[in-house]
């Protein structure tokens, strides 16, 4: 089954930074987008940022543009956030995503069928 495993989150000050990875296994095939989402107590869950699985393109939550990089390695094995310039809105559980196909976002966030369970990160002012 495929298996996500996100690490990475802590503690830090407004201004600071932080780099989450997650691992990636069980796919057979290299045809999926990866992507991290957020949830704050007490908020629904957001979309933050996607690569695509055709051509690497990469799609941005408009409030962390800038600021948030994603990327992967060359086998598409494991999937980074870089997250710089932090700020306390940016406090959340980040969970790793996947779903099957090349395709990261249209119009709206699409359905990413494949969760990794979590890592917190907090951001003090």
């Amino acid at each position: 089954d495929v298996q996500l495993q996100a690490s990475g989150g802590g503690l830090v000050q407004a201004g600071g930074s932080l780099n989450l990875s997650c691992t990636v296994s069980g796919f057979a095939h290299d045809d999926y987008a990866l992507g991290w989402f957020r949830q704050a107590p007490g908020q629904e869950r957001e979309g933050v940022s996607c690569i695509s699985g055709l051509d690497d393109s990469t799609y941005y939550f408009e409030p962390v543009k800038g600021r948030f990089t994603i990327s992967t390695d060359n086998a598409r094995k494991s999937v980074y956030l870089q997250m710089n310039s932090l700020k306390p809105e940016d406090t959340a559980v980040y969970y790793c995503v996947a779903k099957s196909g090349t395709y990261c976002y249209g119009y709206g966030w699409p359905a990413y069928e494949y969760w990794g369970r979590g890592t917190q990160v907090t951001v003090s002012s």
